[in-house]
This record gives structure tokens, sequence and C-alpha cells, in this order.
């Protein structure tokens, strides 16, 4: 897998973990920018434009968390992936990231092969790196709806739709398989890649964000539709 130019943010406020991150990063063919604070972070974001992950540890001393910045950095980058570093047990730290905007989390303690897998999945979601599931359609229509795999953009009767990593590789997934219900395990394996060590609750928060993006009515989705004990189906119109 080519990484070598791919630029990776590193915030954490810990010299120690910063550095270890950084040092096995490297070794995986990453470009490493660290940042101590969350205002940094930004900082570098608005200077390095071609960062394309960035790793957050949610703690932070100063009143910028990790979350205030993956909400800003989702805000005003939508295509950058982003990973939660999160304390171990923190269950609700790893919600808080996912509504945030989030793409995934990695619980401390981690290992070097962990962090570095992470980091390599999100960039395939990403459209870094050719996947088997790819067609030779680049162009897929669904009702309103038509996705780009070119351009890797989403439209809602030709108007933009600004998708996360995650979402685009979800809505990817529902285009090809639609009037089919598709059980969260599947979503997870599909989208996450089947040694993801997370669990289901990704999958309903990258749900509901999605959602509130492309559905008339939220509340009363018309084109995602729950599959109650099992999942979800893309309804083709």
């Amino acid at each position: 897998m080519e990484t070598t130019e791919t630029k990776v943010l590193v915030l954490e406020d810990e010299s120690s973990i910063r550095s270890f991150v950084r040092i096995n990063l490297k070794r995986g063919g990453f470009q490493v920018i660290e940042a101590e604070t969350g205002e940094e972070a930004l900082d570098i974001v608005k200077r390095e434009t071609d960062i394309r992950i960035a790793l957050l540890d949610v703690m932070l001393p100063t009143s910028c968390s990790g979350f205030d910045v993956c909400r800003e950095l989702r805000k005003l980058y939508p295509h950058i992936g982003i990973i939660m570093l999160t304390a171990k047990g923190q269950d609700h730290d790893k919600v808080e990231g996912f509504e945030s905007g989030a793409d995934d989390y990695v619980t401390k303690p981690f290992s070097p092969v962990e962090l570095v897998a992470r980091v390599q999945a999100l960039l395939r979601r990403m459209g870094s790196v050719s996947t088997s599931q790819e067609t030779d359609h680049d162009e897929q229509r669904s009702g309103p709806f038509c996705i780009s795999m070119d351009t890797r953009k989403f439209y809602k009767n030709n108007v933009l739709i600004e998708l996360t990593p995650t979402e685009f590789s979800i809505m990817k997934l529902f285009m090809d398989s639609p009037n089919k219900s598709i059980s969260r395990d599947d979503i997870l394996n599909e989208v996450w890649g089947r040694h993801y060590m997370g669990d289901l609750k990704i999958v309903d928060v990258n749900i509901r964000r999605i959602r509130q993006k492309i559905e008339d009515q939220p509340s009363q989705p018309q084109y995602i539709e729950t599959v109650w004990g099992f999942g979800y189906l893309w309804k083709k119109e």
C-alpha cells in the first residue's frame, strides 16, 4: 500500500503518547504532523490543506476538546478522515465522537498494528486504495440520488450533499443493494472491515447522521428504513 504522501495530523497533549504514535505511523509510511492543543491543530489544518487523516485525543487540558476540533474539522473539511483516541471503557466518548462526525475511534492503550490498520482502513473508505467492491460504473442513480465514485460526491436532486468518508461508503453499500435488508453486522464488516473491533453503535450513529442529511423528514425516513432487530434497507423508488 502506497502511503508515503499521506499526511496524518496527530493531536495529543501527552508528548510520550504523541511520540509513540508518530514513530509507528512513520514506520507505516505516513507523514506525521503533530499538535499539542486543539487550537494548534485547527491552525495546522488550515495551513496544511492536504492533510488526509486527523487523529484526535478526546481529553485535552485546554477549553478546546477533541470533540470541538472534530466538529470544526467536519464543518470546514467534510472529506477529511477523523479517528478519535478515547480512554478505555469510556463508551460515551465513542458515541459523542461519532455524533461529532468522527469516522472511527481507537481505545487507549492501543497497539501499533491496530493504529496503523485503522488509518489504512479509513484511507480505503476514503478512496485512496481501490477495493474489490469497486465496479466499472463511476456513477449510480437511485430515485433523486446520484453517487459518483470518480469524484466521490453524492447528490440529491442534483444538489451536493457533503458526506464523511464513512457515510459515503455506507451510501455506496446501500445503493449497490437496493430494496435489500442489510444487517448491522454486514454493514460493519463491509464498511469498517471484518477485523474491526468496535461495536454496532457506530453503525446506528452513522445512519442517524445520514438521515439528517438526506431525508426530508429524518424522524420518518423515506429512503433508509429500519429493519427492527436486524439492520437497514435502502428503499429504491
